[in-house]
Order: C-alpha cells, then sequence, then structure tokens
C-alpha cells in the first residue's frame, strides 16, 4: 500500500506539472484570472489538458484506496474521495462549454463533474484527516484537515459573492475574476490530496 500512495503521489504531481505547463505555456491565449482551467480543454492541446486531469484522478484515486486498505478512511471518507476522482475523470473527458459556439450536452456533464469533484474534496479531506485520530500522522493529518477547512471557506466565498451579484443583477461570472478564484480552490484541494497521500505514508498506529 505504501509504494500505491508513492505512485499515486507521483501521479497527482504529473497532473498537476502537466495542467500548469499549459497556464505557463500559453497565457496571452488564456487569461488565467477570468478564464477557468478548463478553457485549455477547448484548445489545440486539450488532449494534452485531459491527460494532466486524468493523472490527478488516477493518482487520488490510488491514495484512496491505499486510505482504504489500512484503514485510514472509513467508507464515508472513501466514497467522498472516490467521487472527487470521479469527477475529475468526468472533467477530463467531456469538455466544457465553447461559448463562441453555445450550450452542449458535453458541457453540462463536464460542469456537473466539476461540481462533483470540487464538493466532494473538502469532505473526504474533513472526514478522513480529523487529526485526533493518527496518532504518529498529526502533522500531515493536521494539514489535510485545514486545507480542507479552506476549501470549504472557498466554496463557501464562492457563492456568497454570487448570491450579492445575483441581488446586483449581475451574472455569476462577472462579479468576481472566475480564472483565479478557481485556481486557488483547485491548489488547495489538490494539495489537501497530496497531504492525505503523505499521512498514509507516515508512520503510525491505525485506528480500529
Amino acid at each position: 500500500m505504501r509504494q500505491a500512495v508513492r505512485w499515486g503521489l507521483g501521479a497527482v504531481g504529473a497532473g498537476v506539472a502537466v495542467v500548469a505547463g499549459l497556464d505557463l505555456a500559453g497565457p496571452g491565449e488564456i487569461n488565467p484570472l477570468r478564464r477557468t482551467i478548463s478553457e485549455h480543454g477547448l484548445g489545440a492541446y486539450g488532449w494534452v489538458f485531459g491527460l494532466g486531469v486524468a493523472l490527478l484522478s488516477a493518482g487520488s484515486a490510488a491514495i484512496g484506496v491505499a486510505l482504504a486498505r489500512t484503514r485510514l478512511a472509513g467508507v464515508f471518507g472513501t466514497l467522498a474521495l472516490m467521487a472527487w476522482s470521479a469527477g475529475l475523470l468526468v472533467t477530463a473527458w467531456f469538455p466544457k462549454h465553447d461559448w463562441s459556439v453555445g450550450p452542449s450536452l458535453s458541457g453540462s456533464i463536464h460542469r456537473a463533474g466539476s461540481l462533483v469533484a470540487f464538493l466532494s474534496l473538502p469532505v473526504a479531506a474533513l472526514v478522513i484527516a480529523r487529526p485526533w485520530r493518527h496518532a504518529g500522522r498529526r502533522g500531515p493529518a493536521l494539514a489535510a484537515f485545514g486545507l480542507g477547512l479552506g476549501s470549504v471557506l472557498w466554496v463557501v466565498g464562492i457563492v456568497a459573492v454570487v448570491l450579492v451579484g445575483a441581488r446586483s443583477g449581475l451574472a455569476w461570472w462577472q462579479v468576481m475574476p472566475l480564472g483565479l478564484v478557481e485556481r486557488g480552490l483547485a491548489v488547495t484541494e489538490v494539495a489537501a490530496v497530496v497531504a492525505l497521500g503523505v499521512c498514509a505514508l507516515a508512520k503510525g498506529p491505525v485506528e480500529r
């Protein structure tokens, strides 16, 4: 299981590097302040974006399986982490709406997968990483718990801003720098996954 976690962390790191590379390579084409990460899926290198997100999904799933097999994650926490992985896989496979053409079934499926992923990961981190459960693992568990809480705050903040904008008659993508906010949430959630993987690697007694 420790080897599975190492492979999982490696896949997560590779996936992040691929997606970050797209952001760094094409700032003139996609404004990271206003455009979401998924915008890369509509360009010529859409397959590269899909590969990066698929690697992140596979790595997260490997970490989830290892946490479950070593009894560091209960049923609910494991299901939440797997929902994050499944949601990522959906976003990798189905491109977002191309608004130059119009809404599409693929874009609707992509949005649903994104919502499942972004909402499931905070739940997984908070449930699995309760630091008082993990003697000998409290450092990484506390980090994962804090990042899970940070993810919740991101989501609550986004919802609050959208509601305020709606009262002012503004569309949700007009009330905040959507690309920057989504990247902040994504970085926080991926960091939580990494912290969970480090927690699985750390030595210490397992709760029974």
